[in-house]
């Protein structure tokens, strides 16, 4: 038995160095021995060659052509033996065993080892000994008789040409843990390419002469763990992000190695160059020799590194690392968002290069010559509006494509859609996101037009090159002062403790006294004083700023240029598109960043400045570095702040913010959406799972798959309201990536802002367990817990000063990687009230209220019921009912009725008799059969009677049969009366006269015992009111109307929490560890009050990529593992819980989900909702129609004071 420790460091850590190849104990000797073989011949085969041969073409060439082959035939086979066990039969064999020692010692049978043919000798040599393995002895064999025995054994025919076979003596576990599966042609082609360009570019590079002694061998194991990866890759890697055989991280390593010494032979050959083109930007002299050639040594010594690095999991698998380069490429250098994918990176990187070469034609033809101070040229003016509009219309659009390609073509191939729509029928939010989409269509193509019209305007002008630099100093300075106040004073003020000093907001919201939230959030002067601020920022301030410098610095280029003229072109392009969208999407963070710039450039560094707006495009690279790099700081800091640590082993204190790929400077090679899979919860209901689970297991029974349902209701509300609010600064401070938790009574949601536009807000939302572990209540108490009644001082308890904190408390909200930014955070949700249903039916009484009810209701859905003629008419029916009509027919079934819960139940007759029934719920059928518009014949000898009669008798059965005939028992009464809710009647054989219409059971039966619960809830707070037939009948006439009435498993259910119905009740039965209870669940549409805690975003990606590289790599099963302990400081339950499963176990996890601004309703009363064609013609017809009234009434007026002035005068 093999212990975890020998496991981790063998399958683990030897196994990430080598690229693969490790001793396995649990494998045999035929397997390890072919594993170690082919690792030393791809390791000596280079070495042999590069110290052997000459180092020139004729080497390489022939050092890959036997690599390919080797690799081509050991594919090939591969491929074939699989295909053979797909397709191919066993065979069964006896084989004869020996005695003596020869049964020990004994080999393949010389039989089954033999070619059948002659021919081909040396191809089938070498396929037996590489793949031929000696079936295994059995145990109760090992010692062998004397008497020769024969075993049976299978075989599989593998086919070497047509007629010629060979047998093959093991099984496809076997070979499987000799070789890795590629499973199709394409894998196979796609491993053969990738090992003939680590081989070529390898073999170049090791005689290239970069490698000496000792450096030769390194570069040689590197170089064949590379290879080995292909044929049997580490699993699992470092890296991967899932668990189990990743096909993906086998091609991670073979690319990494092709990319660097792709990058190392380009840079010698650059390096090499006689007549270089030196450019000199700050000071460094770019693509000078000596500058190529540090670069090939640093990278040199990377590759060196290789194996150090894949163990530390630094080097993400391939896909992920395409995603977050493309990602930072789009976000660093043309002002993108996040992407949500590799086709939505694809898509954002596309369009930016689109939009950058027409608007570098437009720069390219305006600054081809000299300017005049005095007159710009036209084309220089088109480009600045062309740049403004563009780069506003790419600000609004989301990186995602499928919602814009789901409008055009639900526009233009709308029967392409059809069956989706048919699906998905039932959800409005993909049909509200297409509306919204459209909105932002029609809105940018007039606001566009204004702006681009508008700046050519601006730019024509000449303003900014007759006034400066003094339009430069009052725009700097008027942006620095707006950005202050702005996103510093007032976000500090709303805080809920702001600069951690003051113990209450100063800036308070309304809400922020109200113990309960009964309306919507109220709209603060402060917050449209906020709004209004960062319209003025956002859409005049930097787009002035920018425009400024774009001028003046294409002006300077127009006489001299700096790299070359096109590279100053791009250059100036590049930054002008960058930092408008930036402006446009998130201006937060741009003064600080502007007011270094002008600090830097101006007073420290004014000799290395380029241009301004150059200086400023840079800047904003190094400051979304440095932003990161300081969370990152202070994660680690108050992690392992010595006295402050948790519960937990050493390791993960010091280790765990290190695991994951931690690159300070460059960031975690993630992307901001992290996690590569798009996964998200599927909720199980009747919709998604089979009939007979339904009615036996009641599948989906479990509280989290129930409550699921509230967060996603969550989930559709943020959908409505959240990118409204964070303009309205109601979340604080907010940037790409941040991480924020909502916290109230009994919802935990973790949300993660992906991508943040001008306009739109992508983000996911994990829901957390209602009944969180004990860590979990713990850190959510920590959430919860005020710091305002602390008065320590150190040691001592001095108190505070009047609305300030203590020191104490001070200090510790200092060390912590959260912060509470609002207290009151109102949204449209459910509030949940549960009672236990055994409680309420414990007694008699109590059972006979429900039944009571239950009956009337089959009576009033029998009343009202469309259908009621056509059944009392229906002769099949009557004929069956018949004996229900007799006076003297009595109902005797004892273990269905009894008196304790029939009020209408007979002692002496110990049945149920039609006068009986009568005497109770006569009146109360007469009463409903006269609330029918037309007349319903109600006496006691009527069809209706009768018909009610039997319903009842029915319906009273089927709960006795799903109570298993055993309703006097509470638990068997639960559980009858919870079948029949999610509707599983069991009709008796007596019975089965309802058949004749489905609707007596669907219409009349089923509602009824639903709507029965809901009167038995009501009767506690009224106990007597349902007593006047006209109440109740009300009563149920509203509840029919207002209320949804079924089981959390019914479709109707989902669809009515997200239509957002007013009032909804269900039965639910959980089966949880070891609890077998019944609850009814009353929802109430309301506000819910959530706090809202800001996470560090560092924080939370290096604990998820702690958890990934622990419980993936590691193989920490341990369910109480010292990473997922409680640990206020930074919320590591909470966090780490959140993670993808299995890593964690969140409740719920949303698609990512986008927020529009158009949704909100405040801010459509601020600026009137989104600019378009109607809106506009409404808005001039508003003030037409309020400036003819003024003109009218000022009219009316003017002739009122004359006809006064005409009255006065003397005749």
């Amino acid at each position: 038995m093999v212990s975890p420790a020998a496991r981790l460091v063998g399958q683990g850590v030897w196994a990430a160095l080598t690229g693969g190849w490790y001793h396995d104990p649990e494998q045999g000797a035929f397997t390890n021995s072919c594993h170690l073989y082919l690792w030393l011949f791809l390791l000596t085969l280079p070495l042999a060659m590069h110290l052997a041969c000459p180092a020139n073409a004729v080497t390489a060439f022939a050092y890959c052509s036997l690599v390919t082959v080797f690799f081509t035939a050991i594919k090939v086979i591969s491929y074939r033996l699989h295909l053979m066990f797909d397709k191919g039969e066993a065979i069964q064999q006896q084989v004869p065993r020996k005695n003596g020692r020869q049964c020990k010692d004994a080999e393949v049978p010389k039989e089954n080892t033999v070619l059948q043919p002659s021919n081909h000798r040396v191809f089938c040599v070498f396929l037996v000994c590489l793949f031929l393995k000696q079936p295994s002895q059995d145990p109760e064999d090992s010692s062998c008789s004397s008497a020769q025995r024969k075993l049976n054994r299978q075989f599989y025919r593998f086919i070497i040409f047509p007629g010629k076979w060979i047998k093959v003596w093991y099984d496809r576990l076997t070979l499987l843990a000799l070789l890795d599966r590629t499973e199709d042609i394409k894998e196979n082609v796609l491993s053969i390419l990738l090992v003939v360009l680590v081989s070529l570019l390898g073999f170049l590079t090791l005689n290239q002469g970069f490698c000496k002694d000792i450096w030769v061998l390194l570069f040689c194991l590197v170089m064949a763990s590379c290879q080995y990866s292909l044929l049997k890759s580490v699993q699992p890697d470092p890296a991967s992000p899932v668990h189990g055989h990743n096909k993906i991280i086998t091609y991670s390593r073979p690319v990494y190695f092709s990319i660097l010494c792709g990058l190392i032979l380009l840079l010698d050959a650059g390096s090499k160059d006689t007549n270089p083109s030196v450019y000199t930007m700050y000071g460094l002299k770019l693509f000078s020799p000596r500058f190529l050639q540090s670069a090939r040594d640093h990278i040199l010594v990377f590759l060196y590194c290789f194996p150090a690095i894949s163990l530390l999991g630094l080097f993400p698998q391939i896909n992920t690392f395409c995603i977050y380069l493309l990602e930072q490429i789009d976000i660093l250098l043309f002002g993108g968002s996040a992407a949500s994918g590799l086709v939505s990176a694809l898509y954002s990187i596309s369009r930016s290069f689109v939009v950058l070469t027409v608007l570098y034609a437009f720069c390219f033809s305006a600054v081809k010559e000299p300017w005049d101070a005095q007159h710009i040229p036209a084309l220089f003016s088109a480009f600045c509006g062309l740049l403004v509009a563009l780069s506003y219309h790419l600000s609004r659009q989301s990186s995602d494509p499928s919602v814009l390609m789901s409008l055009i073509q639900c526009k233009y191939v709308p029967h392409f859609l059809r069956q989706q729509f048919e699906d998905s029928s039932a959800d409005p939010l993909p049909e509200k996101m297409r509306e919204s989409v459209k909105e932002i269509l029609k809105s940018d193509l007039i606001v566009c037009t204004a702006a681009a019209v508008l700046s050519f305007a601006v730019s024509a002008s000449t303003v900014f090159l007759s006034l400066r630099p003094f339009l430069s100093i009052v725009l700097f300075a008027l942006a620095w002062t707006v950005g202050f106040v702005t996103h510093y004073i007032l976000p500090q003020l709303r805080k809920h403790h702001p600069w951690l000093w003051i113990s209450h907001p100063i800036l308070k919201s309304k809400e922020h006294q109200q113990r309960e939230v009964r309306d919507a959030a109220h709209l603060m002067w402060f917050e449209r004083l906020y709004v209004w601020l960062q319209c003025f920022e956002k859409y005049f301030l930097y787009p002035a700023i920018i425009l400024n410098a774009l001028t003046i610095d294409a002006f300077s280029i127009s006489f001299s240029f700096c790299l070359s003229y096109s590279c100053d072109i791009i250059l100036i392009t590049v930054a002008g598109m960058k930092l408008l969208r930036s402006s446009f999407c998130n201006p937060i963070n741009q003064f600080v960043t502007l007011s270094f710039t002008v600090i830097f450039f101006r007073f420290d560094y004014r000799d290395i400045s380029e241009n301004f707006l150059l200086d400023f495009f840079m800047m904003s690279i190094v400051f979304h570095k440095l932003w990161d790099l300081l969370q990152k700081l202070q994660f680690i800091m108050t992690y392992i702040a010595p006295w402050q640590i948790a519960w937990g082993s050493s390791f993960h204190v010091f280790a765990h913010p290190f695991l994951g790929s931690v690159i300070f400077i460059a960031s975690y090679a993630r992307p901001i959406k992290f996690w590569e899979k798009n996964y998200n919860t599927k909720r199980s209901d009747h919709s998604n799972t089979r009939l007979a689970i339904q009615i036996e297991k009641d599948a989906g029974n479990d509280d989290n798959n129930l409550n699921s349902i509230f967060y996603e209701h969550l989930t559709r509300s943020l959908q409505e309201s959240l990118c409204g609010d964070l303009i309205l600064g109601r979340w604080g401070n907010y940037n790409t990536g941040d991480c924020f938790i909502l916290a109230s009574d009994y919802l935990n949601a973790f949300v993660h802002l992906i991508e943040i536009g001008n306009g739109l807000v992508t983000f996911q939302l994990r829901g957390l367990e209602f009944r969180g572990t004990y860590c979990q209540q713990r850190e959510v108490e920590a959430i919860t817990e005020g710091d305002e009644d602390d008065e320590g001082c150190c040691c001592c308890k001095p108190g505070h000063l009047p609305h300030l904190l203590s020191c104490n408390a001070a200090f510790n909200l200092r060390w912590l990687t959260w912060e509470i930014t609002r207290t009151q955070y109102i949204l449209e949700g459910y509030s949940i009230i549960d009672n236990n249903a055994a409680t309420m039916l414990q007694v008699f009484d109590l059972r006979r209220i429900l039944i009571r009810y239950y009956i009337k209701s089959i009576i009033y859905f029998t009343a009202s019921s469309p259908k009621i003629l056509e059944w009392i008419k229906d002769e099949s029916i009557q004929k069956t009912l018949q004996p229900y009509a007799k006076w003297h027919y009595i109902e005797r079934d004892l273990a269905m009725f009894n008196i304790n819960i029939d009020e209408d139940y007979v002692p002496c007759l110990q049945g149920i008799t039609r006068a009986s029934f009568c005497s109770v719920y006569l009146d109360w059928i007469q009463y409903c059969a006269r609330k029918r518009a037309e007349h319903l014949d109600s006496d006691e000898d009527s069809p209706l009677v009768t018909l009610s009669f039997a319903l009842c008798i029915l319906g009273r059965r089927a709960l006795g049969t799903a109570s298993h005939n055993m309703a006097i028992s509470l638990d068997s009464f639960l559980y009858g009366l919870h079948a029949l809710f999610k509707g599983d009647f069991r009709i008796a054989a007596k019975d089965e006269w309802v058949f004749a219409d489905m609707d007596l059971l669907h219409k009349v039966v089923a509602p009824a015992i639903r709507m029965s619960l809901k009167l038995h809830q009501d009767q506690f707070t009224c106990p007597d009111e349902y007593e006047d037939p006209a109440v109740l009948y009300e009563a149920i006439q509203s509840f029919e109307e207002k209320v949804v009435i079924c089981h959390e498993g019914d479709p109707a259910w989902r669809s009515a929490v997200l239509s957002n119905r007013e009032e909804l009740l269900t039965l639910r039965h959980v089966v949880d560890e070891g609890a077998d209870e019944y609850k009814v669940i009353m929802l109430h549409k309301s506000y819910l009050s959530f706090k809202v805690i800001k996470v560090n975003k560092e924080c939370v990606r290096g604990l998820w990529a702690g958890q990934q590289q622990e419980l993936i790599f590691l193989r920490n099963r341990n369910p109480e593992r010292g990473s997922i302990q409680n640990n206020k400081q930074v919320l590591r339950n909470l966090i780490n819980s959140s993670c993808d499963q299995p890593l964690g176990y969140p409740m719920y996890v949303s698609p990512l989900t986008t927020s529009y601004l158009g949704t909100h309703s405040q801010l459509r009363n601020i600026w009137g909702g989104p600019v378009s064609l109607d809106n506009i013609k409404k808005w001039f017809r508003s003030k037409c129609n309020r400036a003819m009234s003024l003109i009218l009434s000022a009219c009316l007026s003017a002739a009122v004071a004359e006809k006064r002035t005409t009255l006065r005068k003397p005749a």
